[in-house]
C-alpha cells in the first residue's frame, strides 16, 4: 500500500490516518490477549508530538488503558473514548490476513478497522494539530482494553477522570456509526448461574437432584420473563427489537448418562432498554429461584444451593436531550435528529458517572465482527473533519 507521511515542527513523524491504522490492525489486540503493545505504541507517539500520556494498567499488567489531555488543566473537557481490543477471527473465511491491512476500491481491510480502530487511527493522527491549537477546553484521548467482553477497562478511564481531574463534561464514544450521532442505546448485564445438586445412580433418581433438570426449570423461568417483555414493546419504534431482551447462550452439566448430574451452570444476558430497571428483572428471576426452585433442591440435598454471580455490568444510554454531548453533536453534525445503536458501549458508563456521552464515530457496525471487516477512506476523512471542528469549538 502507498502510504505519505509527513514529520512535525519538531521532527517527530507526522503519520496519516490510515498509516495509523495500518500500525494498529498489526497489533492482534484479540480480547484474550495483551493489549500493551498497542498502547506503548500510541503513548510514544504522542510523546513524540509533545502529549504526556498516563498509561493505567490491569491487576496483570499484560493490559492497560491510556489516558492523555490535550489543552489546559480545565473542567469542562471532551473524552474521545475508544477500545483496543478486538474480536476473534478464528472460523472465519477472510480473504486476507486479518491483521495485515489491505485496501481495494478505497476499503480498508482488517480485524478491527470498523470497530474501532478505525475511529483510534483518527484521534491519533489528529493529536498533534490538537496540540498546537490555544484550546480553551481540553480534549481527552481515552483507549481502554477489554470492551468486548464486557466494558472492563473503561471504569478505571473513568475513575481516573473523575479523581485526578480535570472533570471532562462529556464523551463521544467513537463507535462505527457512519458519523451519525447515536443517544440512546440498550445495556447489557451477563449472569453465571451455577445449580447445585447431589449425585446418584440414574435408576434411583430419586435419592439425587438432578442439576441439569432444575437449571432447566430456571431457564424457563427466564423464558417466561422474556415473554413478559415481549408483550410490553416500547413504543417509540427507535429499538429493534423493542423489549428487553433474555438469552441463554451457554449450559454445561453432567458427565455420563448413568449418574444423576449434580452440577449444572448456564450463561446467560440481559439487555435492557433506557426505560427499564434491569435489577427488578434480575429481582424477578431470583424470586423463581428463592419461591419455585431452591425449596425442591434443598428438600432432598439441605446442602444444595443456586448462585447466581454478575459477569458484567453496562448500563444503557439514556436519551439526553438537553445534554452537552447531545447538543454539541448535533452542532458539530448538522443533524436534527439522533439515532439509536442496537449495540452495548462505554457510553451509559461514563452517562452513569455524571458525564454526558453520546456515540458517533466512523465506519458501519453492519461489517464489524465479520469476516473482511472494512472501514471506507471517506469515513476516516469524515471523523477527521469532525474532529478538526470539534477543536475550533475547543479553541472558543
Amino acid at each position: 500500500m502507498a502510504l505519505s507521511s509527513a514529520e512535525s515542527t519538531d521532527g517527530s513523524p507526522r503519520l496519516t490516518a490510515v498509516e495509523i491504522l495500518d500500525r494498529l490492525i498489526a497489533f492482534d489486540t484479540v480480547s484474550d490477549r495483551s493489549n500493551r503493545a498497542l498502547i506503548d505504541w500510541a503513548a510514544d507517539y504522542l510523546r513524540g508530538h509533545g502529549i504526556t500520556p498516563v498509561i493505567l494498567p490491569d491487576a496483570s499488567g499484560a493490559k492497560a488503558n491510556l489516558v492523555a489531555r490535550i489543552g489546559p488543566a480545565a473542567d469542562g473537557g471532551v473524552v474521545l473514548s475508544g477500545h483496543t481490543d478486538v474480536v476473534p477471527v478464528e472460523g472465519q473465511d477472510w480473504s486476507t490476513d486479518p491483521f495485515r491491512m489491505s485496501e481495494r476500491d478505497g476499503r480498508l481491510y482488517g480485524r478491527g478497522t470498523a470497530d474501532m480502530k478505525g475511529f483510534v487511527a483518527v484521534v491519533l493522527s489528529v493529536a498533534p494539530d490538537l496540540a498546537r491549537r490555544a484550546l480553551q477546553k481540553p480534549i481527552h484521548i481515552a483507549l481502554s482494553y477489554d470492551e468486548e467482553v464486557g466494558c472492563f477497562g473503561v471504569p478505571h478511564i473513568i475513575d481516573h477522570l473523575i479523581e485526578s481531574g480535570p472533570r471532562p463534561s462529556l464523551a463521544i464514544i467513537g463507535e462505527p456509526t457512519l458519523m451519525r450521532p447515536c443517544n440512546a442505546h440498550k445495556g447489557i448485564q451477563v449472569f453465571s448461574t451455577s445449580v447445585a445438586g447431589r449425585e446418584a445412580h440414574s435408576s434411583h433418581p430419586e435419592s439425587g437432584v438432578n442439576a441439569v433438570r432444575y437449571a432447566a426449570e430456571l431457564i424457563g423461568a427466564l423464558g417466561r420473563i422474556a415473554d413478559r417483555e415481549r408483550r410490553s414493546p416500547d413504543g417509540s419504534g427507535r429499538f429493534d427489537p423493542p423489549y428487553a431482551t433474555l438469552n441463554v447462550g451457554r449450559i454445561e452439566g453432567g458427565s455420563v448418562f448413568n449418574i444423576v448430574p449434580p452440577d449444572c451452570r448456564f450463561v446467560w444476558d440481559l439487555r435492557p432498554l433506557p426505560r427499564d430497571d434491569p435489577e427488578a428483572l434480575l429481582a424477578d428471576f431470583e424470586a423463581a429461584v428463592a419461591n419455585d426452585v431452591l425449596p425442591k433442591i434443598r428438600r432432598v440435598a439441605p446442602d444444595g444451593g443456586i448462585t447466581t454471580e454478575r459477569l458484567c455490568n453496562v448500563p444503557a444510554l439514556r436519551p439526553d436531550p438537553d445534554g452537552p454531548a447531545e447538543t454539541l453533536a448535533r452542532q458539530l453534525t448538522g443533524a436534527n435528529t439522533q439515532g439509536t445503536v442496537a449495540f452495548a458501549t462505554e457510553a451509559g458508563l461514563f452517562q452513569s458517572a455524571g458525564i454526558s456521552a453520546v456515540v458517533l464515530g466512523p465506519g458501519d457496525i453492519d461489517q464489524a465482527h465479520k469476516p473482511d471487516e472494512f472501514i471506507g477512506r471517506d469515513q476516516l476523512a469524515a471523523c477527521a473533519a469532525f474532529l478538526h471542528r470539534l477543536a475550533d469549538w475547543a479553541e472558543g
